[in-house]
């Protein structure tokens, strides 16, 4: 499905563990790292999208988060050119997205990233609030400043202004250069990446 200038509509999510860090994965076979985001289908509503993104890729169910805040209306980015699939009969230029910040209320072991025949990543952690700021790809972090701004507010309420500091756009991208905590191990795709590196850089 996309939109007649050229957008895919999604969703994106934010799952953040109580004390304000955040799920932080690996997409398979790339060292791409990112928050989960998919497409909506033509017959679904943002939540009803963002649920099933959930499931699909991070295993969990309603029952292990909260919603604690969205974005209003479509946060939008580009693709680099070189992303654009020209040929195909409609021609998706970027994604619109409606973003989710999530309080994960399950325990780790609910997290499961191998559910589906084709799963998205291979490698989870918690991270500082901002680190993804540093470390997600360059076109995608317009997008994650604006809905990481705007969610901030609802994230301080569960996690408190020390574990969510108020910090200009320009000072976050000067952060995430904390090592982040290793997530656990999940099923025998995982174990085929032992030794792969994280998003420090760090072996594991």
């Amino acid at each position: 499905m996309i939109d007649p200038d050229g957008y895919r509509p999604n969703v994106g999510i934010i799952l953040m563990h109580p004390d304000g860090r955040v799920f932080w994965a690996r997409r398979v076979r790339r060292d791409g790292w990112q928050f989960p985001q998919g497409g909506m289908n033509t017959d679904e509503t943002p939540l009803e999208a963002m649920y099933r993104e959930l499931r699909e890729e991070t295993g969990l169910l309603p029952d292990h988060v909260d919603v604690a805040g969205v974005t209003p209306g479509w946060l939008r980015y580009r693709l680099p050119p070189r992303a654009i699939r020209r040929n195909d009969r409609m021609v998706c230029i970027g994604q619109k997205q409606v973003w989710y910040l999530l309080r994960f209320t399950g325990s780790e072991a609910d997290l499961r990233l191998d559910l589906t025949e084709k799963p998205e990543f291979d490698h989870w952690c918690w991270v500082d609030f901002w680190y993804p700021l540093e470390h997600v790809v360059n076109f995608k972090r317009g997008v994650y400043e604006r809905a990481l701004q705007h969610l901030a507010p609802f994230a301080r309420q569960i996690a408190g202004v020390q574990a969510v500091p108020s910090v200009s756009l320009e000072a976050t991208r000067g952060r995430g250069r904390q090592r982040p905590q290793r997530g656990r191990v999940v099923g025998a795709r995982m174990q085929a990446v032992e030794g792969a590196k994280g998003p420090d850089g760090a072996s594991r």
